[in-house]
């Protein structure tokens, strides 16, 4: 059994926080760009009949 499995993580919070560690340690100037790609977007679409409904 995994170690993160054991200690009570899914794959998720256990890749997150990995991925919070690394960036943590990288160098300064790395670390800027690094946050730059921490940003998350979101954009949900609402289908109906199989095509996408636009938002007016």
């Amino acid at each position: 059994m995994s170690a993160w499995r054991q200690a009570g993580l899914n794959y998720i919070n256990y890749s997150q926080i990995a991925a919070r560690l690394v960036r943590q340690a990288l160098k300064a100037d790395l670390r800027v760009d690094a946050a730059k790609r921490d940003e998350v977007n979101v954009k949900f679409t609402q289908w109906k009949d199989g095509k996408p409904i636009k938002n007016a």
